[in-house]
C-alpha cells in the first residue's frame, strides 16, 4: 500500500496547472484530497476531470480572506478528518509588474494572494498539527523567491521571498514538534499564469519549460518521505534555465 493512501491532502489552487497535477497524484496514490480555488467553475471542471469519487471534495475559497480559509479547513476535517499534508499552491501574476508600473492595488493584490494566503492555510491547519505531533506543510514558491528580477517582477519576488522566509522560519521553530515544511521552488512553468506574462509565451518557450506533473512529481517525492526524513529546499526548473 502507497504510505500516502488515506493521507488528507488540502491543495490550494487546485483548479488548474500545479494543483491539477498534484491533486491527480495524490489521488492515485489513495489519498483524500480537497482542492480549492476562487473560481467556482474552473474547480467544478478540475473536479470532474479528476474523479476520485468520495476521495475527492472541492471548496471554492479566496485564500487571502482567513475568514473562508477556516471555513474551508473546517469543512475538510468534517468531511475527511485532520487534514496531514497542506500544499499551498495558489498564486497570481500581473501583466503591469515592472517596479514603474505597480500601484499600492496591484502590490497588495499579489502580497495578499501568494504570501498572506499562505500564511491564512498554515494559521488554520497548524493547531491540529501540533496536537498531533505530525503533519507536512508544502510550499510551492518559485525561483523567483530566490533569485528576483523583471520575468517575475519586483511585487511577486517580494510575495515570494516573503514565503520562502515563512517555510523556512515554521520549519526551523517546529523541528522538535514532528512538522515538517518543504518549499519547492519551480523555474518557468507551462500552467496559466504564464497568460499574465507582459509578453506572449510562444508554443516553442512553452514546450522547454516544466510541465505541471514534473513540479507535481517533486512534490509526490517529498511527500512519500518517511517522518524522520525532511527536505527544507527543492529547486526544480527547466534545464535550459539560467539559475545564478
Amino acid at each position: 500500500m502507497d504510505i500516502l493512501a488515506n493521507k488528507v491532502v488540502l491543495i490550494t489552487g487546485g483548479g488548474s496547472g500545479i494543483g491539477l497535477a498534484t491533486a491527480r497524484g495524490f489521488l492515485e496514490a489513495g489519498a483524500r484530497v480537497a482542492i480549492t480555488g476562487r473560481n467556482e467553475a474552473k474547480l467544478l471542471a478540475a473536479a470532474a476531470t479528476l474523479g476520485g469519487g468520495d476521495r475527492l471534495l472541492s471548496q471554492t475559497a479566496d485564500v487571502s480572506q482567513p475568514d473562508q480559509v477556516q471555513a474551508l479547513v473546517r469543512r475538510v476535517t468534517d468531511a475527511f478528518g485532520p487534514i496531514d499534508i497542506l500544499v499551498n499552491n495558489a498564486g497570481t501574476n500581473i501583466k503591469r509588474r515592472a517596479m514603474r508600473e505597480l500601484t499600492p492595488e496591484s502590490w497588495q493584490l499579489l502580497i495578499r494572494s501568494n504570501l498572506d494566503g499562505a500564511f491564512y492555510c498554515i494559521h488554520a491547519v497548524l493547531p491540529r498539527m501540533l496536537e498531533r505531533r505530525d503533519g507536512l506543510i508544502i510550499n510551492i514558491v518559485s525561483t523567483s523567491g530566490k533569485r528576483a528580477g523583471p520575468l517575475g517582477g519586483a511585487a511577486y519576488a517580494a510575495s515570494k521571498f516573503g514565503m520562502h522566509a515563512l517555510g523556512i522560519c515554521l520549519a526551523a521553530e517546529e523541528r522538535e514538534s514532528g512538522i515538517r515544511v518543504s518549499n519547492i521552488y519551480p523555474g518557468e512553468v507551462d500552467t496559466p499564469i504564464l497568460e499574465a506574462r507582459p509578453q506572449a509565451v510562444t508554443q516553442a518557450q512553452r514546450a522547454q519549460m516544466l510541465q505541471p506533473e514534473d513540479v507535481a512529481a517533486a512534490v509526490l517525492f517529498v511527500a512519500r518521505l518517511p517522518p524522520r526524513v525532511s527536505v527544507p529546499e527543492l529547486v526544480i526548473k527547466p534545464t535550459t534555465q539560467l539559475y545564478i
